[in-house]
């Protein structure tokens, strides 16, 4: 009986490994073996973990493949994204779109931020298990580390999966970026009219919405916008508000 079920699980591991393979080669991104490696490892930590605490809704191999790892690899096809040197990832909850992004381009440099300790704790385990470096995992809340001087303003590109409505994100966001450096967010059916709601934000903040690229993620019928915001100006030191503050009364 053993041994058989070893096989199978590895079998239904190379399935989803040439599924990821598949629907990542199918966005234009090549991995090596090593790589699927990294994101079977971190499939593996991700379940395991998630028996202790709340750290995804989809434990399915499949389910994670789609709505995960390809969902955070589709932040990468914004020409924007080829020039995010280091990249700051806010809210990242169980590692996303960070963990995917920093397999796919290991030479970049990654910060991963949440208000969660458990979670930065389990994406310390994980990296030290897959072997990632230029990796630096911070627990914090963006509302603070925003107004701190090793952060504020250090970034090329944020990105963020985070829950929330776009005038909120951007106050949280965009005190991270240099100038001219790009927030990348994705965004369901509604993404005009939250663009509409978020003029007096992009106002404030001196941000620019650049592109707004329409993306199907592979293997799912799954459709969102990914938008691109560009930073114009510094951001005036009053953003962001205090801690809590940004989601009460949003820009």
């Amino acid at each position: 009986g053993e041994g058989r079920d070893a096989g199978m699980s590895t079998r239904i591991q190379q399935e989803h490994q040439h599924q990821l393979a598949d629907g990542l080669g199918s966005m234009g991104f090549s991995v090596t073996e090593s790589q699927l490696n990294q994101f079977t490892l971190f499939y593996d930590l991700l379940v395991e973990w998630n028996t202790r605490m709340n750290l995804t809704t989809l434990t399915e191999p499949g389910k994670v493949v789609t709505h995960h790892f390809l969902d955070s690899a589709t932040c990468a096809l914004s020409e924007a994204f080829s020039s995010m040197g280091n990249v700051l990832d806010i809210g990242t909850g169980a590692g996303f779109p960070g963990i995917p992004l920093k397999i796919l381009f290991p030479q970049r440099q990654f910060t991963l931020m949440d208000s969660l300790r458990k979670r930065i704790t389990f994406l310390q385990q994980a990296a030290v298990v897959m072997g990632l470096e230029k990796l630096q995992l911070i627990h914090a809340r963006a509302e603070e580390a925003g107004k701190d001087s090793d952060h504020r303003e250090q970034y090329d590109g944020v990105v963020s999966r985070a829950v929330a409505s776009l005038p909120v994100l951007l106050e949280y966001a965009v005190p991270f970026l240099r100038v001219d450096g790009f927030f990348l967010c994705q965004k369901g059916p509604r993404w005009q009219g939250e663009i509409q709601e978020s003029e007096r934000a992009m106002r404030l903040l001196s941000v620019s919405l650049e592109e707004s690229l329409p993306v199907r993620i592979p293997l799912t019928d799954m459709k969102h916008h990914l938008l691109v915001f560009r930073k114009t100006a510094s951001t005036p030191s009053r953003y962001p508000r205090k801690p809590g503050t940004p989601a009460k009364k949003p820009l």
